[in-house]
């Protein structure tokens, strides 16, 4: 025994109101995608012109050209290694202030955190793009089923 279930009625003015909220939906996810690809792009872009490749003794992407981030992290931890050495596995903090390979140590902390930082720059531009993947999927998904519905006139 199936019953059928009536649509609920609704206004023009909500059905119109849920159609733009849809349609401001899928125009903020394209804003989104936009927005991330071109963080992407410049980040990438300004990481290249750097010319900076990934150290030949790297346990990953030795030898690649540092323009994304895989090759971004991989170079920030083989620097991260060959500090370590230079000051027999101490860091920064643990060097006496008169330690001649504190500087390089210094450098080196100074190089990870900028790598790092455009690690974190491409991770916001993907979850950006993911965002304006979501949000214009649900901006569709209301412009789709908005019309569908009964309206009432009132």
């Amino acid at each position: 025994m199936s019953t059928t279930v009536p649509l609920p009625t609704i206004s023009t003015g909500k059905a119109r109101a849920i159609t733009v909220i849809g349609w401001l939906g899928i125009i903020g996810g394209i804003v989104l995608i936009i927005a991330g690809g071109v963080v992407w792009g410049v980040v990438s872009s300004q990481l290249s012109n750097e010319k900076i490749t990934v150290s030949a003794d790297s346990p990953i992407l030795a030898g690649s050209k540092v323009d994304g981030p895989l090759t971004a992290f991989a170079q920030a931890n083989i620097i991260n290694h060959h500090a370590l050495e230079a000051s027999k596995g101490k860091t920064y903090a643990q060097l006496g202030q008169d330690d001649p390979v504190r500087e390089t140590v210094m450098d080196a902390s100074f190089l990870r955190a900028s790598l790092f930082t455009s690690v974190v720059s491409f991770g916001v531009a993907v979850f950006a793009i993911g965002m304006g993947i979501i949000v214009g999927l649900f901006g569709w998904a209301l412009t789709v089923f908005a019309p569908r519905t009964r309206r009432s006139t009132v």
